[in-house]
């Protein structure tokens, strides 16, 4: 199971690649063939299986024999790794299947954020709607509402932060894919009995997680912005794996 869990994750992971690259661009995930980086030749089918291709390949081109970017190899294996962790840790149930939908946003988000600075729409939108689906099966279609309602207050207290920030540091200090990412942590992390307690933990717990990268770029890099998407992403996905851990936590401070 855990072999094939990993091969799934390893082909959704190249799906993810694409879409984080393409849409982006504009470009067509849908009917476009996969194409070489460098020549542009369309790829054939054999050239296109997750993570052995590129090794039998040796990390080349097969028409022009330039290198192919090993992002390739590091997204489909690192999804393919995120998958199994959610299956070693929550077994195959519901949580599961919320887990895989929030990750996958949250690998798309790394890919298209730390590229282009932007967070799509569309799997944030889609994996909202997903969960919600998840939700009316695994409780009822009103606490599948109540994911919504929490969804909504994260995403109104993230944009009041956005305000606060603006005010405080004379520019735009969040952006508009930020606070619709709120929305699906809300969605996500939002219980009846726990609301929003642990999508605020997620926004704070994103900034410490935050922290290091930020220090790097701006001593290093000498820049003052930073994709904030995949931080906040992954603290989601952190707190969801473990969030019987930091649900204890919640009632051992009585909060």
């Amino acid at each position: 199971m855990i072999v094939l869990i990993f091969i799934i994750g390893a082909v959704f992971g190249s799906f993810f690649l694409v879409v984080g690259t393409r849409l982006p661009l504009n470009d067509n995930i849908i009917t476009g063939r996969s194409r070489c980086d460098n020549c542009k030749k369309e790829l054939k089918w054999y050239e296109l299986i997750p993570i052995f291709s590129y090794i039998f390949q040796k990390g080349k081109c097969n028409n022009c024999h330039q290198k192919i970017n090993k992002e390739h190899l590091i997204i489909e294996a690192i999804t393919g790794l995120v998958f199994c962790t959610g299956y070693l840790y929550l077994g195959l149930n519901y949580n599961f299947l919320t887990y895989i939908v929030i990750s996958s946003v949250t690998i798309i988000i790394f890919i298209s954020d730390f590229k282009y600075m932007i967070i799509l729409d569309s799997p944030l939108v889609i994996g909202s709607i997903l969960i919600f689906i998840i939700r009316c099966f695994e409780l009822d279609v009103i606490h599948a509402l109540f994911s919504i309602i929490y969804g909504i207050i994260l995403f109104i207290i993230m944009y009041l932060l956005k305000l606060l920030g603006n005010f405080l540091f004379k520019k735009e200090s969040l952006g508009d894919g930020d606070i619709k990412l709120a929305f699906l942590i809300g969605a996500s992390l939002g219980y009846v009995g726990i609301g929003i307690r642990l999508g605020l933990i997620a926004i704070m717990f994103s900034a410490f997680l935050a922290l290091p990268y930020a220090y790097a770029n701006i001593y290093l890099n000498k820049k003052n912005e930073l994709p904030y998407g995949p931080f906040l992403a992954s603290s989601m996905v952190i707190i969801y794996l473990f969030i019987d851990k930091f649900t204890n936590l919640l009632i051992l401070f009585g909060s």
